[in-house]
């Protein structure tokens, strides 16, 4: 092993990279064998930035070489790639500080000068224990301080085994204090009891607000707890205004009961009315493989009768229970300097989280351990998250599967390969679990038509470019359906195909002719049944569907929070694919409220002519559908669509009431 010192000095002349803000806010990441070693904090508004930082690590070899990468750091947004180089060691004298400058380049466009960077580098032998030098390298790891104050697998540790349950309807708030200038207020709810935490719906302009929520916390203590409630004034772009607090001491209620609470708030004038419902703890454990209540036959007969289809409507919120066998995980990345890591599992399903013991410098680690868990709603998802457990900072993300509760395959041990955060894409190692999920179907059928719960652990919502470019990409899915769909249809009015008018003619006229109301959801009942058979029959049309749905997504791949696919793309062509679905957005919203707006001038009288026309036209249509059954209008409007192309072939197609409402000013042209 040799020690490496590297003091971060400075860049110079950095690059910027949005002209209008001709500023940038850098920081560094330091890269060896793929693995990132440090990250500098950030440096706002400079674009000749100095940091003299110091670190120190140990490298293996001297032949894989320190990548050097600079970022722009955007708040809520993906940070901008502003340049790298590589430092080879090899080249390094040892035992001698060197200063070393190096040209930032963008692998994308190599003749572009994006500044220089200026290190100080030494190269030595190890000599003694230099546990404390190599942990410096950690202290600038994460922007967050909160995330340095708390580690993950703490948070988890606090989350085992809970006691109990309790479960809180918000329901209204009466005669809140008036925090804005109309006299009114826009108030939410936080709860918070230890580290979970939940926050209501915002309901604007009342001081009598309605909520109607309901939020599960666990309970963790015997003698129960304390929940602490605060009501703010929603307020936009400026910090919202608190309006009031109040506390629910848990200790002084009785279990098993539903309790009406109206709890005055203590800072402020107004009562919040809570529905607080305490439950004995829910069948969780931890246990060891070799003892687990699903392998002994007596036990499972008893739970197999719990969830009996004759107890249907007993406790109508025990679904059914789940077991979770976490037995290894083989080829796990190596998140530590050392190329090992200290693997630990958490379990989560809904709100419910369970960890497992740490194993320490192993790629390939064994838990051997049985988790149980009640489930409340049989469309949740079972999350197994494998972390690389850190004593000076947060755990590192090793990988996640996350796997319905309604693919499961009872008693199957299976390998699962880890992926990414976002499920995007396969990391590296997978897990061997083994799952058993025993449930009633009436219960989840029931529950099914109930609001799910909401999680009270969630990451911070962040703008993401790739998620902008994937959401754009999966409504312009949705609207290219639509659009061929009614290509479609259009092509039967226009006798594209005789074969295929003919029976979409015959089809019509039989369906209106006969047409009753309970055959809508006859259509959808045979929808249904139609795509089971094509599955069962192995012609699944969801797998074409998603290998289309996979090359669309082949552009969006490339603007990947890794900096590897930053580096590929370059910039200025991120730049301009976020440009182009911007003017695409732009383009579409203008669209719809172009219409909206010109459906409202119609009826303004913006353009009287038109107006009376709107008139004599609903006059009309009121009289005939008075006079003359539906059934017969639908009828005789489908047979001129059906015959227009027959008796005219040189006919153009064309949408009367949309050529109508295109002679109607919106807001924008009525201005100009």
């Amino acid at each position: 092993l040799t020690q490496f010192q590297v003091t971060l000095l400075r860049c110079l002349a950095l690059v910027v990279i949005l002209m209008f803000f001709r500023t940038s806010d850098p920081y560094v990441k330091f890269k060896i064998a793929g693995k990132e070693v440090f990250r500098s904090k950030t440096i706002h508004k400079n674009l000749n930035p100095v940091w003299d930082e110091r670190i120190c690590l140990l490298v293996e070899t001297l032949r894989d070489p320190l990548y050097v990468k600079v970022f722009d750091y955007d708040f809520g947004f993906q940070d901008d790639f502003m340049g790298s180089a590589y430092l080879h060691l090899e080249s390094l004298e040892h035992q001698r500080t060197l200063d070393v400058t190096l040209d930032l380049k963008d692998p994308q466009y190599p003749e572009h000068n994006l500044g220089s960077l200026e290190l100080a580098v030494n190269l030595s032998p190890k000599e003694g224990d230099i546990r404390d030098a190599t942990m410096l390298l950690r202290r600038n790891w994460k922007r967050s301080s909160k995330c340095q104050s708390m580690r993950l697998s703490d948070v988890h540790r606090k989350s085992q085994l809970w006691r109990g349950i309790v479960s809180i309807s918000l329901i209204e708030g009466r005669s809140l204090q008036p925090m804005d200038a109309n006299g009114l207020s826009d108030p939410y709810v936080k709860f918070r009891m230890g580290h979970q935490k939940y926050k209501s719906k915002t309901i604007p302009k009342t001081l009598n607000p309605q909520w109607r929520e309901q939020f599960d916390f666990h309970l963790y203590e015997e003698q129960g707890g304390f929940v602490d409630i605060t009501v703010w004034d929603k307020d936009a772009g400026k910090k919202d205004d608190y309006i009031g607090r109040c506390t629910v001491d848990l200790s002084l209620l009785s279990r098993e009961h539903t309790h009406k609470l109206e709890l005055p708030l203590e800072d402020g004038k107004g009562v919040l009315v809570l529905l607080v419902t305490l439950t004995a703890s829910a069948a969780v454990s931890i246990s060891d493989l070799s003892v687990n209540m699903l392998d002994d036959p007596h036990e499972r007969h008893h739970i197999m009768q719990r969830y009996s289809l004759w107890r249907s409507f007993h406790n109508l919120k025990d679904v059914g229970v789940v077991q979770v066998k976490v037995i290894r995980a083989e080829g796990l990345m190596a998140a530590d300097v050392t190329g090992k890591s200290d693997p630990f599992c958490v379990v989560e399903l809904s709100n419910d989280r369970l960890q497992t013991h740490t194993v320490y410098k192993n790629l390939n680690p064994e838990w051997n351990k049985v988790f149980t868990f009640n489930v409340k709603d049989i469309h949740s998802v079972l999350e197994v998250t494998v972390y690389d457990e850190d004593r000076d900072r947060s755990a590192d993300f090793l990988g996640k599967v996350a796997i319905p509760l309604l693919n499961i395959q009872n008693g199957e041990r299976k390998a699962y390969a880890l992926k990414s955060k976002e499920l995007t894409g396969p990391t590296k190692g997978v897990i061997f679990l083994e799952i058993d999920v025993i449930f009633n179907a009436v219960k989840a059928g029931l529950n099914t038509l109930t609001p799910p719960e909401q999680k009270y652990i969630e990451e911070e919502q962040r703008v993401s470019k790739q998620l902008l470019l994937h959401n754009f990409n999966r409504v312009r899915r949705c609207i290219m359906f639509l659009i061929n769909t009614g290509c479609y249809i259009n092509s039967c009015f226009e006798w594209d195909s005789p074969q295929r008018s003919i029976c979409a003619f015959v089809m019509f006229v039989i369906v209106v002719w006969n047409f009753e109301l309970y055959m809508v959801p006859l259509a959808l009942l045979l929808l249904l049944a139609w795509n089971y058979i094509l599955i069962a029959s192995g012609k699944d049309t969801r797998q074409e569907m998603q290998v289309v749905e996979d090359l669309l997504e082949d552009e969006d791949e490339e603007f990947d929070k890794d900096d590897k696919d930053s580096e590929k793309k370059g910039f200025m062509n991120k730049l301009y694919a976020i440009q182009d679905v911007c003017i695409s957005v732009q383009n579409a919203l203008d669209e719809v409220a172009s219409y909206g707006e010109r459906i409202k001038n119609t009826f303004n009288w913006t353009v009287p002519f038109l107006s009376w026309l709107a008139i004599v036209a609903l006059g009309s249509a009121t009289v005939i559908i008075y006079f003359i059954p539906l059934r017969l209008i639908v009828l005789a409007w489908g047979v001129n669509k059906f015959t227009k192309k027959l008796r005219d072939p040189y006919t153009i197609d064309n949408n009367e009431l949309l050529d109508f409402l295109s002679r109607v000013p919106s807001d924008v042209q009525v201005v100009g």
